[in-house]
């Protein structure tokens, strides 16, 4: 079953320095019907201005990932970790008992485009951890890239999870396909472009939620940036 979820109908926030979409429920959107999927509980599409940012504010007991789109990206935290992170750079932090950060655009002139994933760890009050990485266009180009995984394998971010978080570049005839093991189930959210997944056509910003499916296929790409979640069931 293939459940699409529209870029339309996502949350909005507009405050002036930040345009935020919400596919799941946060902060003053609250949805009872999209609280999240399976272990994945927070997808938002943020738009930063110039030199503006989130302010130091803490986190616990929960599984951030940042996927830079476009411009730079600067964060600090209680742990000692700071970096500036630009498109294909990813941002792993496990808030585990607690940690406070900031993530401000570390440009004045150009906007900074990122989606910020939360994903709800298997164990609570663990040591908080950083972790970052970055993947280049070629190495997504018409192929799935594993971002991060409970396992750390094929070098993605080891996440307190029993997740597979993955990106594709897919355009023209190029074509993936991500298999769900029985017990699975699939999200995938549309960065950017356009693309068809399991028959369905999306457009960037919208999501589908995949179950009892043996996995998910992408095709008919245009110019899209995809990614892909394995989630249990």
């Amino acid at each position: 079953m293939n459940t699409i979820r529209h870029a339309e109908d996502r949350g909005h926030v507009q405050l002036g320095w930040l345009d935020s979409h919400h596919t799941f429920s946060f902060g003053h959107y609250h949805d009872p019907a999209q609280m999240g999927f399976g272990a994945l509980r927070v997808i938002n599409d943020d738009i930063v201005e110039p030199g503006k940012g989130f302010g130091t504010h803490g986190h616990r007991n929960m599984e951030i990932l940042s996927y830079v789109l476009d411009g730079a990206l600067e964060h600090k935290d209680s742990m000692g970790s700071g970096s500036v992170l630009r498109r294909g750079d990813v941002q792993l932090m496990s808030a585990g008992t607690g940690v406070e950060h900031s993530e401000f655009n570390h440009s004045q002139s150009e906007r900074v485009h990122f989606l910020q994933i939360w994903i709800v760890p298997k164990f609570t009050g663990t040591r908080p951890n950083y972790q970052e990485t970055r993947y280049e266009d070629a190495d997504k180009r018409g192929q799935l890239r594993l971002l991060a995984s409970p396992d750390g394998r094929d070098g993605s971010l080891t996440v307190g999870q029993d997740v597979g978080v993955y990106a594709t570049l897919v355009d023209g005839d190029e074509q993936v396909t991500l298999p769900l093991a029985e017990g699975r189930q699939g999200y995938v959210q549309v960065a950017r472009g356009a693309v068809t997944v399991n028959g369905q056509a999306l457009k960037a910003g919208d999501g589908l939620k995949v179950s009892a499916e043996s996995a998910i296929a992408l095709r008919d790409g245009r110019d899209a940036e995809v990614l892909l979640f394995d989630l249990a069931a």
